[in-house]
């Protein structure tokens, strides 16, 4: 599997009970420490892999670095905290590119392992399902007030330890509850994957709004203005494909569209173990919040409430 339904990595089959996890992702800095970007970009491209089900084995750094214009120690310092994220991870960097750019860009391909008969998709929710997401939103919203110099060092601290935790335990146990349908929220925002999701499925998804979970001051960061470009994007592609109710406020539409770096997974229960699968994720003291359920397919693929 591929593109074609938009899935979070490729995999391909290299015998009757392995198969190969391939993804990749980079970009340029989102904060300003260049340690807490290398950890970033590492754990948002591992994140791919957890979300199809798969174990990471190997990863290759792909850097873009303006030498000449930056110290060398700034990309040490980028590697120095890819490598300890991978290394966390259980996987092993091999070794990987770079190039010269007037941008700084960093970030990876990652290898990994999974059975093919147990690949978790974004294609496999059903009516009945219950949502689950790992991370709460607005980590676009707070990194864009980073930039603006409106948010206070604390915050700035709480969200790099978010951008920087990996969804491994969280994937550890939907692969134990077997799980089939997942994603992980990034750059096309909660909706959007939300809609990658309902539409490869064929069902609709319904958002129960007031149980979202928001990072602090997100709501308040949407009315400052604090809007990342692919916040605009996300909604103009979705806004026809999203019914919302009329008490979902304005600033929680664009926390829903707010785009994510290193979020959480949405991972669909089905509903006869969602209550257990609620207290396992209590118990292991892993994050996760109930925020929706599948049902059949209906006239618009979302539905918020």
């Amino acid at each position: 599997m591929g593109f074609n339904k938009a899935d979070d990595a490729g995999v391909f089959r290299i015998s009757e009970h392995q198969a190969l996890v391939q993804t990749l992702d980079f970009f340029p800095p989102i904060v300003d420490d260049a340690y807490d970007f290398g950890r970033i970009a590492a754990a948002n491209a591992l994140s791919d892999v957890y979300a199809m089900g798969g174990r990471p084995l190997t990863a290759l750094n792909i850097v873009a670095f303006p030498a000449g214009d930056m110290p060398p120690e700034i990309l040490t310092d980028i590697l120095r905290g890819g490598i300890e994220k991978i290394e966390e991870a259980g996987a092993v960097v091999v070794g990987g590119h770079s190039i010269k750019d007037k941008e700084l860009k960093y970030g990876l391909s990652i290898t990994g392992i999974v059975d093919p008969y147990r690949v978790i998709t974004n294609s496999e929710a059903r009516p009945g399902d219950k949502l689950f997401l790992t991370k709460p939103l607005g980590t676009g919203l707070i990194t864009t007030g980073i930039k603006n110099r409106a948010v206070d060092p604390e915050l700035e601290k709480i969200v790099t330890a978010q951008m920087a935790q990996l969804n491994n335990k969280a994937a550890d146990i939907m692969i134990e509850y077997g799980v089939k349908a997942a994603t992980d929220i990034t750059g096309f925002g909660l909706l959007g994957h939300v809609f990658e999701m309902a539409s490869a499925s064929n069902v609709t998804i319904r958002i129960i709004s007031d149980n979202l979970p928001l990072m602090p001051y997100a709501l308040e960061l949407a009315e400052a203005g604090m809007i990342p470009g692919g916040a605009k994007e996300n909604r103009l592609f979705l806004e026809d494909r999203v019914s919302f109710a009329a008490s979902v406020t304005e600033n929680l539409r664009l926390v829903m569209f707010d785009p994510q770096t290193s979020g959480g997974l949405l991972i669909a229960v089905p509903a006869g173990k969602s209550e257990q699968f609620a207290d396992d994720l209590l118990n292991r003291k892993v994050f996760g919040q109930l925020v929706g359920e599948v049902e059949q397919a209906g006239r618009t693929p979302i539905i918020v409430e």
